[in-house]
């Protein structure tokens, strides 16, 4: 499998964390905080953590606090498909492959429901062709693009479809949540909205050559708490504790491992790590553990540093400043982790 073309999308609205500490302040959930919470918020909002300013689907940043589920809803409901649209349009774009070549549509997303799920909204406002093979990919957390991408590999394999739509979104202010647990008031700090989407083939098509040599993924059922959303008062609620940079660190070098030492391929052979910048304590975990360089991060951290952590689509985004960049070819390294608990790697061999 190739990846022929990527392409992103952000709303154009962009806050300051330190905004967003100034917003938060003026609200009624915030006035219901324990002192300890808001000394947790205020320290996240205004120290450095790793993100500086994230692009989120409001028309001003107090709308992020009308925590009602319908308010919520309508937000997914109504930018998730135009996010997702973007990105693919530009993938499309990139690829130089019209809408009416792609013959299977994969979206994951955990930020909100719909049923038809988006395949439905997206496959209509980009014209597809009406027998698309349309899968909607649920559940999957931060790490879901990964599988999506080796959901599109197994299509292409059997010969189902030739060119494949890879898409993941997330409208991650669709999914706010304030209470004093500290994990859920670090989440509502970190995460931003955004998609991306990647035009799969089974060969190039003369442009650089991205191919997806080998693939694994690894599944922790027995640490699922550490990390996933639950359901309160008709609202996602996002479970984060302590440990998840510890335990995300574990399984992407497992991956790792078991991925290069089957493609008999050795560490020293990455020329360039793209990572889930999950955030900065956890983009320093995974790093430590796999013995990387600040400068092998640096992308990472520069998308973490401008959007915040944007869950699933992130892998693409910093994919796509690597292949921006005109970066060294050779084997590159992409990885994500994610609710399950589970963690993902590609091996891509780039020209």
């Amino acid at each position: 499998m190739v990846i022929l073309g990527l392409g992103t999308a952000a709303p154009p609205q962009r806050y300051a964390q330190r905004d967003c500490w100034d917003a938060v302040q003026q609200t009624s959930h915030f006035r219901g905080l324990t002192p300890r919470s808001r000394a947790i918020l205020k320290k996240i909002l205004t120290g450095q953590n790793g993100i500086v300013t994230r692009h989120l689907a409001l028309d001003k940043l107090a709308d992020a606090f009308d925590l009602d589920p319908d308010v919520l809803h309508a937000r997914f409901v109504k930018q998730a498909p135009l996010l997702a649209t973007q990105a693919a349009e530009r993938a499309l774009k990139d690829a130089d492959t019209g809408a009416d070549k792609i013959d299977g549509l994969i979206i994951s997303t955990c930020t909100g429901y719909l049923c038809p799920g988006l395949t439905s909204y997206v496959a209509e406002r980009l014209g597809l062709h009406p027998q698309v093979l349309a899968l909607d990919l649920v559940g999957q957390g931060c790490g879901a693009a990964i599988p999506n991408l080796r959901t599109g590999e197994a299509l292409l394999k059997s010969e189902r479809c030739r060119r494949v739509l890879s898409i993941c979104v997330e409208v991650c202010s669709a999914a706010l949540f304030l209470d004093d647990d500290p994990g859920v008031l670090v989440s509502g700090c970190l995460f931003g909205d955004g998609a991306g989407a990647a035009v799969l083939a089974a060969q190039a098509n003369g442009r650089r050559r991205v191919e997806w040599k080998a693939s694994g993924s690894l599944l922790n059922p027995r640490d699922r708490d550490q990390l996933r959303f639950d359901q309160r008062e008709g609202m996602l609620r996002n479970i984060l504790t302590p440990r998840v940079p510890e335990l995300a660190a574990k399984l992407v070098e497992r991956v790792l491992d078991d991925v290069l030492s089957q493609a008999g391929v050795v560490r020293g052979d990455i020329k360039r790590w793209v990572l889930h910048p999950g955030g900065r304590d956890v983009l320093t975990a995974v790093r430590r553990k796999l013995g990387l360089s600040e400068e092998d991060v640096r992308l990472s951290a520069a998308m973490l540093a401008e959007f915040g952590n944007l869950s699933s689509p992130s892998v693409y985004f910093v994919l796509q400043a690597a292949l921006s960049e005109s970066a060294t070819g050779g084997f590159w390294w992409m990885s994500s982790f994610g609710a399950g608990f589970s963690g993902h790697g590609a091996l891509l061999d780039v020209e």
